[in-house]
């Protein structure tokens, strides 16, 4: 059985400081939480203060992206060595904003999954259609070229170690969220193509999360259908109260 797995990517937000204050309180919300991945995923600069501060605890840290290279001439990048020595666990890689602001691609996505993979990094690797290409009826062609593409040359069991995000990017902090039959829909397009790219085994472990103006209200319905196994929470995920009741709801 899939353990459900909430991760809450805070983008831009947050100072160090800031970020301490928010994960204090989170952890005093989910101390007694079982039963689901808790994830959070502050900016870099902020990554070994929530690193030192949820040691031994139920949270687990993520970074929002990762480079390909492990070390050398990148001014800016972060490699996944330096990643693993402040205690990440996960990588959030190929977000729509990182594609549609910094050019991202199925390629670097590749490139940067591979390298979490080979130090021990838990890849959140993102696929998800636009407003444009869904109103042309494109979903499932960009879905498949983004899985395709992004998961290159990966083995079953590789795949397995790893998570999904459909993150539908007109619901991405617009306030509109698929609802949970379309977002079903497409959960489940994506697990039969994981089967005929790397068998029926690998496909079933695979965890996949649904990712696009997720709260409260919205998130039993979602987790409720059969191949939702989580969310990647954005705006939520910076107010405790909210991100809290999400988690709690998951365990659910």
């Amino acid at each position: 059985m899939r353990i459900p797995i909430i991760a809450g990517n805070w983008k831009l937000n947050k100072t160090s400081r800031e970020a301490l204050v928010l994960v204090e309180e989170l952890k005093r919300e989910v101390v007694d939480v079982g039963g689901v991945d808790i994830v959070v995923c502050p900016p870099f600069t902020a990554l070994e203060t929530v690193s030192d501060a949820i040691t031994e605890t139920n949270i687990m840290l993520g970074a929002q992206n990762v480079y390909w290279a492990d070390n050398g001439a990148f001014t800016g990048e972060i490699s996944a060595p330096m990643l693993k020595d402040l205690g990440v666990q996960y990588v959030i890689i190929g977000h729509s904003e990182r594609r549609q602001f910094f050019g991202e691609t199925n390629e670097t996505v590749n490139k940067r999954l591979r390298a979490a993979l080979k130090h021990g990094l838990t890849p959140i690797v993102c696929v998800g259609e636009n407003l444009s290409e869904r109103e042309a009826n494109q979903t499932f062609e960009v879905i498949r070229n983004h899985c395709q593409g992004s998961l290159a040359g990966l083995s079953a069991v590789e795949l397995g170690g790893m998570v999904l995000a459909y993150e539908p990017v007109w619901a991405i902090g617009t306030g509109k969220t698929a609802a949970p039959a379309q977002a079903q829909e497409v959960h489940a397009f994506i697990r039969g193509l994981l089967k005929k790219m790397f068998g029926e085994a690998a496909a079933q472990e695979t965890r996949i999360q649904y990712g696009g103006s997720v709260t409260p209200e919205n998130i039993a319905a979602l987790i409720g259908e059969a191949d939702i196994d989580g969310a990647l929470v954005g705006g939520a995920s910076l107010k405790v109260p909210s991100f809290a009741a999400i988690i709690k709801a998951a365990k659910k």
